[in-house]
């Protein structure tokens, strides 16, 4: 019987087309509970369907991360997975007066990752984004910038020749936790000295405020993106 969370998968693959027939895709593997969580779901896709795509897994490893986690390596193995790896120094492209930060860096692998998947003629990029990331990018560019707008679940690159996808759009970010929690994974977070810079700590602790923490909360607020009455704004 498969985890109740890939059915939450499932649904939004379905739901936005995500996986055309032959989609050759990469999946962004950082060694967090996220990537860990889809990579899980895609190799246990391949066996309980007759599924016509293939994925493969890259880390980005950048000149201040460690190496990726032996103990994931060896779940990767166990799931059928083969796991790339990419070297990146990014601190030797902070220009002068610049300093790092979490969005500059993450900009940088994003780069690296999409450029990648092209040259090795990747149709799709699978992203680990999750429904709570998605609703605090939403509040981000709604107080920062003063735009509605957010991580779409599909989209077509005008720069590169991939589709970027976020099969975890329906999962908040609670289950992804007690499923990690549950197949006993050791994450492997970010260590870098740089992350006092984000501002997404700071939104997470607001969107927690103006839910409540509660899930169906979370998921109402994005289902409002999906029922705008033009009607009633400005």
């Amino acid at each position: 019987m498969q985890p109740k969370i890939f059915s939450l998968i499932d649904k939004a693959i379905y739901d936005y087309k995500m996986i055309p027939e032959g989609a050759k895709i990469l999946v962004g593997a950082s060694g967090g509970k996220d990537s860990t969580l889809l990579i899980e779901y895609f190799a246990n896709r391949m066996k309980r369907r007759n599924e016509n795509f293939t994925f493969t897994a890259l880390y980005i490893k950048t000149d201040f991360a460690d190496e990726f986690s032996p103990k994931l390596k060896e779940l990767f193995e166990k799931w059928g997975v083969k796991l790339e790896v990419l070297d990146v120094n990014t601190l030797e492209r902070v220009k002068p007066g610049r300093k790092m930060n979490c969005f500059w860096c993450s900009m940088q692998r994003r780069k690296e990752l999409n450029e990648y998947a092209a040259r090795n003629g990747f149709t799709h990029v699978a992203l680990g984004h999750h429904l709570d990331d998605a609703l605090e990018t939403l509040l981000m560019n709604m107080l920062n910038k003063g735009t509605l707008e957010t991580m779409p679940p599909a989209m077509k690159y005008d720069k590169f020749p991939v589709t970027i996808i976020r099969p975890l759009y329906y999962v908040p970010v609670s289950a992804v936790i007690e499923h990690a929690e549950s197949g006993g994974w050791k994450s492997q977070t970010c260590t870098c000295t740089y992350q006092e810079n984000s501002g997404r700590k700071d939104v997470r602790k607001r969107l927690e405020v103006l839910t409540g923490g509660d899930d169906r909360q979370k998921k109402r607020l994005m289902l409002a993106l999906k029922n705008i009455r033009q009607e009633y704004l400005p």
